[in-house]
């Protein structure tokens, strides 16, 4: 039988929690102001010294860390002990620039593991589980942290790694994983490769997966417990605080606990900067308080989300964030009207007969946006009927428009149309980069 939580701080009173962030925090900024001359410098910019950092109310006095920090600081200016203490490095994709670089102790790894552990108890693992990582493992953090949890707990991590969907859905079948790792739209490709190859949910041993490193909605989670048989929870995290296993899903599937005894989260206003309080959704801010190697303080994930300490069903205490409803920086503007395209996929599962795959794409046409989308039906739709076509055009249109303000030119595509991703899906081609 599994136990309910990994590490007792998961279920300790907020106010031991509080005393333990403070203390951390206090810790973590003496540590950056003495080891890291960047943040030294950025902390006296802002008039501000560690001994002004005495109670978490305090932390807003420091000055928030960007991501293009990191790339100014590009390999290794934000690490805060020597290299010769540094046991591991990991970067994130650098499509917007030069890619981010962060390194771990390996008490930095100790911790990750313990955080990652706490996301597969929750999900029902235990010594006992076979966890089936198809996160890439490499540079990326998502397969590596996943693995480190489950060795962590002394369950068996089996390090599939991403591609070769049906090697994937053999060794499911042959190892008994009961715990699959991916992101949710490569856990929809398996499902999927699973019905075309004729094999049934309960022909495999999976009970739960833990899904992460891309947006998904609470639609996307209902077609892959239906496509698996499984139970599906989130999992937050970034390669600039930690990896996955800042926060995890419990079972009441209700928002994410944040391991709060390891990073401090904050909900700012991304215009003003200013923190907004508990319930209210706005830009979701991390300080890691107890990382040695890359302690990053104040760091705006760009992620939108509320907090809140609504009381748990499952009895830990720690804050929970929401599932982010889209990013400050992969908002598209259009015509003025705010759209994510998890808005989009909202709508697309609420019209029924459509799959979990679409792409958004935008132009300008005569100083006009426009925005198409590209829809794969399931595929039982009869898209030899014409009628029949022209009719679920016209729904989802009216639908767009009446959810998000904006009209938009459907597309309805057939099945297996659009280009499938065994890692994180590409939902928006935005071709008025073009003419800027």
């Amino acid at each position: 039988m599994s136990r309910p939580y990994y590490n007792p701080i998961e279920v300790a009173p907020v106010a031991e929690i509080k005393a333990l962030q403070t203390a951390r925090l206090i810790h973590a900024v003496h540590h950056v102001w003495d080891y890291v001359p960047y943040y030294r410098a950025r902390m006296e910019e802002a008039g501000v010294s560690p001994e002004d950092i005495q109670t978490l109310d305090d932390l807003k006095k420091l000055p928030f860390t960007y991501k293009q920090d990191l790339r100014d600081t590009y390999p290794y200016g934000l690490f805060a002990v020597p290299m010769e203490d540094v046991v591991e490095l990991h970067a994130s994709s650098g499509t917007t620039g030069k890619q981010i670089v962060v390194g771990y102790t390996e008490h930095d790894i100790q911790i990750w593991g313990d955080v990652a552990a706490r996301a597969i108890v929750a999900a029902g693992g235990d010594v006992h589980s076979k966890v089936h990582v198809s996160y890439g493992y490499g540079l990326f953090t998502g397969g590596l942290g996943l693995h480190y949890g489950a060795k962590t707990l002394g369950a068996v991590a089996i390090p599939v790694s991403s591609g070769n969907t049906k090697r994937q859905i053999q060794i499911l079948q042959d190892f008994g994983s009961d715990i699959l790792c991916c992101t949710p739209s490569y856990a929809t490709y398996i499902g999927e490769t699973l019905r075309e190859m004729g094999i049934r949910p309960d022909e495999i041993k999976l009970s739960a997966g833990i899904f992460g490193a891309e947006p998904w909605t609470e639609d996307s989670r209902q077609e892959i417990q239906r496509l698996l048989g499984i139970k599906a929870y989130d999992i937050y995290g970034l390669t600039e605080i930690m990896g996955p296993g800042v926060a995890y899903e419990c079972a009441e599937q209700t928002g994410m606990h944040v391991c709060e005894d390891h990073f401090i989260p904050e909900i700012i206003n991304p215009d003003t900067g200013e923190v907004l309080p508990e319930g209210e959704s706005g830009e979701l801010v991390f300080s890691c308080i107890t990382k040695e190697a890359f302690p990053l303080l104040r760091y705006r994930t760009r992620d939108i989300a509320t907090l809140t300490r609504t009381k748990c069903s499952c009895g830990r205490t720690l804050i929970k964030m929401s599932k982010p409803r889209g990013r400050t920086d992969d908002m598209l503007i259009i015509r003025g009207v705010n759209v994510f395209p998890s808005q989009v996929e909202s709508v697309l599962f609420q019209c029924g007969q459509t799959s979990p795959h679409y792409l958004l794409i935008v132009d300008r046409v005569n100083n006009s946006d426009t925005l198409e989308i590209m829809v794969e039906m399931s595929p039982d739709f009869q898209f030899d009927a014409v009628r029949l076509v022209e009719q679920k055009q016209q729904e989802i249109a009216a639908a767009i428009q009446s959810t998000l303000g904006i009209s938009a030119k459907i597309s309805l595509v057939s099945p297996k149309t659009i280009e499938r991703s065994e890692g994180k899906s590409k939902r928006v081609i935005d071709k008025r980069q073009l003419y800027k």
